[in-house]
């Protein structure tokens, strides 16, 4: 897939756009006041495979602790503001990578040229959200209802008061709860800017049903070239968001090193509890670094053929399974070992 270059913007020790990769973000859910717990779960999201982190700042307390945070965490921590824009200057003096804000809810183009200025002076870029919520009224009134041109259009006004001071570090999401307006607003987004695009289907639901609207949403927008950066906003553990963001670039080859996991769906050929062991070794391996390929196949008839390209598996018998390795049968082993010796060949590898 051949990929839109877009402008590249550096987000503490990361890029995002240009030719560097596509990262995986989430947000924070504890309260960032607390900054040790802040602290905690970066950390482990950063194990999980995240690459830049937003919390949100929801007052004056919240933004003290930003320099506390940052001082604990190696990733690029982003700052979510909204409408005050004194919680934005506070949070770029503690040290925030970037800025997340509305231009238009903050205040006057005073206020707005202020924080500008002060980002401007750190190097730190600005990420300009629009949602359904947080549409113009003028802009609700012309086109009725929020849409990909409404949203397009505010994003663009919102970059536009920024350019108007001389500000161009930006990095722009437009968000949709529903799917094919949250795609149609990124294409119509791509087509009139060169801005790096955060990609994102927002409220998307529970892991279930938000893993699918945003595997969707944002996997055809990254199959199409679009798309810089991402979030899978999920209802639950934030370090799902981070594993099926990393998965949906796995998927599509954007992203290379970890586990690939691989496992057939059973049939009536199936005489193991393939599904039982398909699940404690995803388990298993789900802080593997290792950059190989894994297959948990249901019948020895087609399991090593049909996983050839995988770099080690399983392949289920009558109460038994043999593990090939390459296309290659290793060894048969009885069912209750399988997991046992499917492991101590993978640590070999």
């Amino acid at each position: 897939m051949n990929r839109k270059e877009t402008r590249k913007i550096k987000v503490g020790n990361i890029y995002v756009g240009g030719d560097s990769r596509i990262t995986v973000q989430s947000m924070t859910n504890t309260d960032t006041r607390d900054a040790e717990s802040t602290i905690k779960q970066i950390r482990a999201l950063q194990i999980a495979g995240c690459d830049i982190i937003r919390s949100a700042v929801p007052d004056i307390e919240a933004a003290e602790q930003i320099s506390k945070i940052v001082k604990g965490i190696s990733i690029p921590l982003v700052a979510d503001i909204h409408f005050d824009y004194r919680l934005a200057l506070e949070s770029i003096k503690n040290g925030v990578a970037a800025i997340r804000i509305n231009p238009g809810n903050i205040g006057s183009m005073e206020r707005v040229k202020m924080v500008a200025e002060a980002c401007k002076d750190k190097g730190i870029p600005i990420r300009i959200g629009v949602n359904s919520g947080s549409l113009e009224k003028e802009l609700l009134e012309k086109y009725g209802k929020p849409c990909p041109e409404a949203f397009v259009e505010s994003a663009l006004k919102s970059a536009a008061i920024l350019e108007s001071v001389n500000f161009r570090d930006i990095v722009i999401s437009i968000k949709s709860s529903n799917v094919n307006t949250m795609i149609e607003s990124y294409r119509l987004m791509s087509e009139k800017s060169d801005y790096p695009l955060h990609l994102g289907v927002t409220e998307s639901g529970t892991p279930w049903r938000g893993t699918i609207k945003s595997s969707i949403g944002i996997g055809t927008l990254l199959s199409e070239g679009i798309g810089d950066t991402l979030r899978v906003s999920l209802t639950g553990d934030p370090i799902e968001e981070v594993k099926v963001g990393n998965e949906i670039l796995k998927a599509l080859d954007l992203k290379k090193g970890g586990i690939e996991f691989v496992s057939c769906p059973t049939c009536g050929r199936t005489q193991i509890d393939l599904i039982k062991i398909a699940n404690i070794v995803e388990q298993k391996l789900a802080e593997c670094k290792k950059d190989i390929k894994v297959a948990i196949m249901g019948c020895v008839v087609n399991g090593p053929g049909e996983a050839r390209e995988a770099d080690i598996g399983i392949a289920g018998g009558k109460g038994e399974g043999i593990i090939f390795k390459k296309g290659e049968i290793l060894k048969k082993v009885k069912e209750e070992y399988l997991v046992e010796e499917l492991m101590k060949e993978i640590d070999k590898l």
